[in-house]
């Protein structure tokens, strides 16, 4: 395994903005569409460049890379050094080839490395059945459920191992290294688990309708009761620039919790922003009473008011 810093060909101290920069000209430099004379060496280069990328454009990640390069590219080399599986080697995306549950892939190796690392512990445990309640790694296909149980226990692992031979002091330093090393390593793979990228983009996908749901009943509703305005000739209390702001915010609290949800303040404030005052006669929605104010005045829409009021009688 080669360097982060010697693949992007940058310093070890090289700012954010030089990183990227080297990146792009690599990634434009191997990438597998210019190289097709040469497609799976320029693949394979692509995925280092990549991987370096991924390392240090994160700050979490290039911490604790800068923190442990050594043991990472070179294998552990601890003084507490013992038959503990060696997790620095699984810090990178080479030790796998794809994703899916093929012996050599993300889903096979990861699953086998927290397997190894729960069976290590199993000899430290005080009940074999505290072993069997720990969460599987799983497959590929593994539903939302488990995948989040198994994150749930390994971020916040700590090592069965006693370290007994050691004096109290060490003992203590060595379970905590050994704690950050399997809480690293789960982050790690955590952020490249196509399972929880599928469920988030679902999650997203769905808060999206529902706003789009909501604003567009909202927007319903206002319409509903502008055409009131228009079909008794007279101005409903509700309408008054001073009680629309109230009203609207009424409206967005029934639908809010008609879908289930809460309005936070950045959320109510942007819908005072937009969507304030909505003309039916029109079809155009002004963001001030002023602006609505102004537009009531002008010609085109009392041409407007008129044909709406005429197709009313008519309907």
């Amino acid at each position: 395994m080669r360097c982060h810093y010697e693949v992007l060909d940058v310093s070890r101290n090289a700012d954010v903005s030089e990183i990227k920069t080297a990146y792009r000209k690599l990634a434009l430099k191997w990438h597998p569409d210019k190289n097709l004379e040469n497609s799976e060496y320029s693949k394979e280069q692509f995925q280092i460049v990549q991987q370096a990328y991924e390392i240090l454009s994160d700050r979490h990640e290039r911490n604790w890379y800068d923190s442990h390069r050594e043991q990472i590219l070179y294998g552990a080399n601890s003084e507490f050094q013992d038959n503990s599986l060696d997790v620095f080697q699984y810090f990178t995306s080479t030790c796998f080839k794809g994703y899916s549950d093929d012996e050599n892939d993300f889903y096979a190796i990861y699953r086998n490395v927290f397997e190894n690392i729960a069976k290590e512990d199993m000899k430290f445990m005080d009940e074999k059945k505290e072993f069997c309640a720990v969460p599987s790694f799983g497959t590929s296909k593994s539903d939302y459920e488990k995948v989040s149980e198994f994150y749930s226990y390994w971020l916040n692992y700590t090592t069965k191992k006693s370290y007994r031979k050691k004096i109290k002091k060490v003992r203590q330093k060595a379970k905590k290294e050994r704690n950050e090393e399997i809480r690293n390593l789960v982050a790690f793979v955590k952020k490249r688990d196509k399972r929880l990228q599928a469920h988030r983009k679902i999650q997203e996908q769905k808060i999206l309708e529902s706003k789009n749901k909501r604003e567009a009943l909202r927007k319903q509703k206002i319409m509903e009761r502008q055409a009131k305005l228009f079909t008794f000739g007279a101005q409903p209390e509700w309408a008054k620039f001073d009680n629309v702001k109230s009203e609207l915010q009424k409206i967005d609290r029934n639908l809010a919790e008609q879908f289930g949800e809460e309005l936070s303040n950045s959320e109510c404030e942007e819908e005072d922003d937009f969507n304030y005052l909505y003309c039916v006669a029109c079809s155009k929605i002004y963001k001030t009473p002023k602006s609505f104010e102004n537009h009531e005045f002008s010609k085109h829409h009392k041409r407007n008011l008129k044909i709406l009021k005429e197709t009313m009688l008519e309907d």
